[in-house]
């Protein structure tokens, strides 16, 4: 990729993970729901910043960006943050999150010529948000939510649950005209990954 290629990391943070991949790339866009994060992406790499909201259309023109980034944030994806954390009816929850986690994908599609999308993968052995067995992500999401309210109370990994994760085929969906690929660790899938080039 040309190191004057228009760049859009979304969901990327303090841009400290967008740097160490493309160190020589000036032309990078940091969009962040975290004002603070965005003032180090500002500040320390001199990066473009743009306040994510959460909204259905991204703030971009169609195909704005040759390169999309987008790493570990579209199973965060799931609704109003406030609202999704205290639905506790399965189907409820995983309609809502597949709705918004739909209308991101095709937004990504929207603004970027070509992308790079990386969840963690559902059935991995270890949940990667609260670093508990994966059969967390099994359980009724009643018993879900008590459970990682217990363990918030003592663990050394945090989350809310506000994640909605996904299996290749789904993310395949999300992203029809792009290839999935599977990053694996000890030969399982550890991470999904959708690219179009």
């Amino acid at each position: 990729m040309p190191t004057n290629a228009s760049i859009l990391d979304l969901g990327g943070g303090t841009g400290r993970h967008i740097r160490e991949i493309l160190p020589g790339h000036t032309n990078i866009t940091v969009c962040d729901i975290s004002v603070a994060d965005l003032q180090v992406a500002r500040e320390r790499y001199g990066f473009k910043t743009v306040v994510l909201q959460e909204t259905e259309r991204l703030p971009f023109s169609d195909q704005q960006f040759d390169f999309c980034f987008c790493s570990s944030v579209i199973e965060h994806v799931t609704g109003p943050k406030q609202q999704v954390v205290k639905i506790f009816d399965d189907r409820q929850f995983h309609d809502m999150a597949r709705a918004h986690q739909s209308r991101f994908s095709g937004e990504i599609a929207r603004v970027a010529k070509s992308f790079y999308v990386q969840t963690p993968y559902r059935y991995f052995p270890i949940e990667s948000h609260t670093w508990l067995p994966g059969l967390i992500v099994l359980l009724p999401r009643r018993i879900q939510i008590a459970v990682i309210d217990i363990f918030n109370r003592f663990w050394f990994k945090r989350t809310a649950p506000d994640w909605c994760l996904f299996d290749a085929d789904e993310l395949q969906q999300m992203f029809p005209d792009a290839r999935i690929y599977r990053e694996r660790y000890l030969g399982l899938t550890k991470s999904l990954m959708a690219i179009r080039t």
